[in-house]
């Protein structure tokens, strides 16, 4: 929908978008267009959760589209991979080439090519909906999309059946708001508005973190516990709780499964031990209890922060169980909130078309261990060595853990890299073809959100800039040089949106076409979703107890599993390497999007790493010096900022910088290892041991 404004001279237009990025907001976009140029981006003050306000990085969006870096010609590797050297070519030069180097590996065997894709755009349109078509027809290697938020979600599965809780929009009538490994003024903003307004009208705000961030600054109180003893705390909650008989006992014999049971675990954990496992005071532990169990409504807003840790799926079972002890479910304004993902139906089938692969099941490969997959042979157990690595909507070299393995996967000289992009990012160094792709503001989609309620559209406000085009595009054409000749390869971006909104009763009638009008439309459906119970689960109630984790062969009820790396789990490794390292994002970046943006850039400096006085002075580091945070997987160079806002033992390092953009060319993921979390498959981004050194 377009609609113009009358009393501006230049006869403005304005066009209803929705923000692509991977954020829990997923604003609104108004974006105002003059002589077919965006001149700004705003958020739609009439959408509720948007209200109006974006970040400051979407706030730049119009700097970003018309970036003088943008790629705007497909591009040829003239130089030796990772020099960055290309040449342009014609489109057809560069679509016949590479279909051609696919027809021939896929004759050997397709599962020798990889697509690798992630959250550059949530989009269902320009994600994976052409793209997944493409690489089913083809055959080739699956990908496990698994980066950023699988634990979490297997873990919240396991309790109460799927990404659902509170809507946010309640929030600002809580009288408690837990907010758990969250930085919610940076990665969060809209939710952090509703707080505010339920702290102004006497809400008390607690931040459960193991940095003093900007969020916690401004909460009443900060429980700052070590990375990944997440779990051990929410079973002190529920020691208490039980111990001083703060539960709803109607609510539990209605609605749970396996109370007895999780009684006896959770006695286990009295305050002192967990205290111990957490590094923060026991009284601190009571005292949160205490106001958890007498105060209504009380709600969690976790975030995907505590999931990043060899334990983290178990941890979000455990606090996941809380609501129910106490029925805070019963009320609207409580509950828990990690994902609203699935109180959306979506049409993935319809879009990604796994029909399409015909029967054959090929293999999957982690994302997270690209580095390490990247570098294999080909064998009976791990199939083809990886011939063809198709890249969109990711930068891996920036992204994935052990970078220095990600980095020589890619530099092989025997791999045919595609990256489809806006800019030359690190992958795209090396990359042997790099064929330039649409911004949000030059192409179709539609989007559902994970942090609310709302389904968006996304109209294209201008025209491609260049040579771009749209992610469906480019494999339309690929498929049509395969000789792909199915007649899902030629629907249009307009067809594809308005599969994606299933005609299922979780949507209450919202279609694209009324949707697109209108911008954006509201779930149906009650604001407390399990208040009588109900859960998506297969007794249909909060399962403390799991029947399905116990017949996969793993603890029926959660577990405190502490991370791969630190003094209670490897003590020789933390003799050498003392320091737990956590990398949460800068704020002014969205993972890797937005590093080259020049205004945000400034903003943000340079890499940098917080570490407390005691280390700093134990080390003979002053604050503003250039140091080396290292371990077995490499050294990333960083400015110190000597602060009480990480705690002793552990240092903050903020992400994520491109490797080309840093003094160094390394960023925090050449320290991260690839091991996975306990359920989901996840990355242990923050179970990480380091030491650093002055220069």
């Amino acid at each position: 929908m377009t609609t113009a404004s009358a009393s501006d001279t230049y006869s403005d237009t304005i066009i209803r978008a929705a923000c692509p990025h991977d954020c829990p907001d997923t604003c609104a976009l108004l974006v105002t267009v003059r002589d077919g140029v965006a001149v700004s981006v705003r958020g739609d003050p009439d959408h509720p959760t948007t209200h109006g306000a974006l970040c400051t990085k979407v706030s730049r969006y119009t700097e970003r589209t018309y970036h003088p870096g943008r790629l705007l010609r497909p591009m040829r590797r003239i130089g030796p991979k990772g020099s960055g050297q290309f040449e342009p070519v014609s489109w057809d030069v560069a679509l016949d080439d590479i279909a051609a180097r696919l027809k021939a590996i896929a004759a050997r065997e397709p599962q020798a090519i990889l697509p690798y894709s992630y959250g550059g755009t949530l989009g269902f349109v320009q994600g994976e909906s052409m793209a997944a078509r493409f690489f089913h027809k083809l055959g080739a290697s699956l990908l496990d999309r698994t980066i950023c938020s699988t634990a979490g979600e297997a873990g919240l599965k396991t309790v109460i059946g799927g990404k659902l809780g509170l809507d946010v929009e309640q929030f600002e009538h809580s009288k408690l708001i837990l907010i758990w490994g969250s930085n919610s003024i940076t990665s969060n903003l809209h939710f952090w508005t509703y707080a505010q307004r339920a702290k102004r009208a006497g809400a008390r705000l607690v931040s459960i973190d193991p940095w003093r961030n900007d969020t916690a600054e401004k909460c009443h109180e900060h429980i700052q516990l070590r990375p990944g003893t997440d779990a051990a705390l929410a079973y002190a909650l529920m020691h208490e709780l039980i111990v001083h008989d703060r539960l709803d006992h109607d609510y539990i014999a209605q609605h749970t499964v396996g109370f007895d049971a999780l009684r006896e675990r959770a006695l286990q954990w009295p305050p002192e031990r967990a205290a111990e496992v957490c590094g923060v005071p026991a009284a601190q532990i009571r005292q949160l209890a205490r106001d958890y169990g007498t105060t209504r409504p009380a709600a969690i807003r976790m975030n995907y922060g505590l999931q990043r840790v060899r334990g983290g799926a178990n941890a979000v079972r455990a606090i996941a169980c809380l609501p129910a002890l106490v029925g805070a479910w019963r009320d609207a304004a409580g509950g828990l909130l990690l994902s609203s993902s699935n109180h959306f139906a979506a049409n993935g089938a319809a879009l990604e078309r796994p029909d399409l692969l015909a029967g054959r099941t090929p293999r999957t490969i982690n994302m997270v261990t690209i580095g390490d997959d990247l570098l294999r042979e080909g064998s009976s157990d791990f199939g083809p060595k990886i011939e063809a690595a198709i890249v969109y909507n990711s930068n891996p070299l920036a992204v994935a853990p052990e970078g220095d393995k990600v980095r020589q996967g890619f530099a092989r000289d025997d791999l045919l890299t595609v990256v489809l992009d806006h800019f030359q990012t690190d992958t795209a160094d090396y990359a042997d073809y790099l064929l330039p792709a649409t911004t949000q503001l030059e192409h179709v989609d539609v989007h559902k959100a994970y942090g609310h309620r709302y389904w968006l559209a996304n109209n294209a406000a201008i025209a491609p800039l260049g040579e771009a085009k749209p992610n469906t595009e480019i494999f339309r054409l690929l498929a049509a040089r395969m000789g792909f000749t199915d007649a899902c390869f030629t629907e249009t971006d307009e067809q594809i949106a308005a599969l994606a909104i299933a005609p299922d009763a979780r949507n209450g009638g919202i279609t694209w076409s009324t949707l697109r009008a209108s911008g954006w439309a509201k779930l149906p459906g009650p604001a407390a979703p399990f208040a009588q119970g109900g859960f998506p689960t297969p007794s249909g109630k909060c399962e403390f107890w799991s029947q399905r984790e116990l017949d996969a062969g793993r603890g029926a009820l959660p577990e405190v599993i502490l991370p791969y790396e630190c003094a209670a789990t490897a003590p020789d490794l933390a003799a050498r390497y003392p320091l737990a390292m956590i990398s949460p994002p800068a704020r002014n970046f969205l993972n890797s999007s937005f590093v080259n943006v020049d205004s945000l850039r400034a903003l943000e400096t340079e890499p940098s790493l917080l570490i407390h006085p005691e280390d700093a002075a134990a080390r003979s580091i002053t604050d503003g010096q250039m140091v080396s945070a290292f371990n077995d997987r490499g050294t990333i160079t960083c400015r110190a900022r000597v602060s009480k806002r990480t705690r002793a033992g552990q240092i903050v390092a903020l992400g994520i910088w491109w490797r080309k953009l840093s003094p160094t060319g390394t960023n925090v993921n050449q320290i991260t290892h690839q091991r996975l979390t306990d359920l989901g498959s996840g990355p242990c981004f923050y179970d990480c041991l380091v030491e650093v050194a002055p220069q």
